[in-house]
């Protein structure tokens, strides 16, 4: 396909596009229709027809990406009447390209424009779930050094830390231990269980050990003792919470090394800095 004729479509594609005021994207059936050279709006309705079959075999909702609507058009007598058509989001319409002749040009065309927006979308996803799970690890980590110190502070040993922790993890695992969660999820020896858990793991741990640093300091928890029972309570408390909503976070699948994933997206940060686009000025 040309050069001219892939920035036709993209334009046609781009400029067809609406948006709907909580920020979704869609496209209206009839001007894909159009976009994809279907004369024939009863010939068209049959591609959304198998269409709608193919979201559903992918397990999605039809409604939620095939909304019917009625338009208003004049007509060349100056009334008007009333059509059918269809909102589209970005995953109908590339189902529908799907379903089309890839002979033509335009559908062609469009499988390739509707799978490269979805998969833009997919990775945008992905970076923003990668990003909240690191700031819980961030978080955390704060977290457990306000308690680390606190405990020191009041316990005068450096081990305690450790042991509180410990016996939180056993807690809120339903009684599997730190070492116990570490073999389950094949945790490697020399790294730290949290550093494999899921984000809704990870908050769990924090919120945990927020209320354990916030009671320690408002009832003046003095002894290893106090701290633990204290610590054991809140994440008991936390377990029960993600049980009522029917989260077991031992039987959560482990997550990838987070580690890894920041050493990736500090690459991704330092590859879209290294080649960023310019505005072109008059003197250039």
């Amino acid at each position: 396909m040309k050069n001219e004729l892939v920035q036709a479509f993209t334009h046609s594609f781009n400029d067809h596009s609406q948006t709907t005021d909580s920020g979704i994207e869609f496209w209206f059936a009839r001007d894909l229709q159009h976009l994809l050279g279907y004369a024939e709006w009863r010939n068209f309705n049959q591609v959304i027809t198998k269409a709608k079959i193919s979201c559903e075999a992918t397990q999605n909702t039809v409604p939620d990406h095939f909304v019917e609507v009625n338009k208003m058009v004049v007509l060349g007598s100056g009334s008007e009447r009333k059509i059918q058509d269809m909102m589209l989001t970005r995953y109908a319409c590339y189902l529908i390209a799907q379903n089309g002749n890839p002979k033509k040009d335009a559908i062609a065309f469009a499988q390739n424009y509707f799978a490269l927006q979805t998969r833009k979308l997919e990775l945008i996803e992905q970076r923003l779930e990668n990003l909240e799970r690191l700031q819980a690890r961030q978080k955390l980590t704060h977290s457990e050094k306000e308690l680390s110190e606190l405990i020191f502070e009041h316990t005068r040993s450096d081990r305690n830390f450790g042991i509180i922790r410990s016996k939180g993890d056993t807690a809120l695992f339903g009684g599997s231990s730190t070492q116990e969660m570490k073999n389950k999820l094949q945790v490697p020896k020399n790294r730290a269980l949290v550093d494999f858990l899921p984000a809704i793991t990870i908050k769990a741990k924090d919120f945990s050990t927020e209320i354990t640093v916030f009671s320690t300091k408002a009832h003046r928890l003095i002894t290893e003792h106090q701290i633990t029972e204290e610590h054991i309570k809140n994440n008991q408390s936390v377990r029960s919470i993600l049980l009522e909503r029917g989260i077991k976070p031992e039987d959560l699948p482990p997550e990838e090394d987070i580690k890894k994933m920041e050493r990736r997206l500090l690459a991704g940060d330092k590859k879209i800095s290294k080649n960023p686009d310019k505005l072109k000025t008059s003197n250039e």
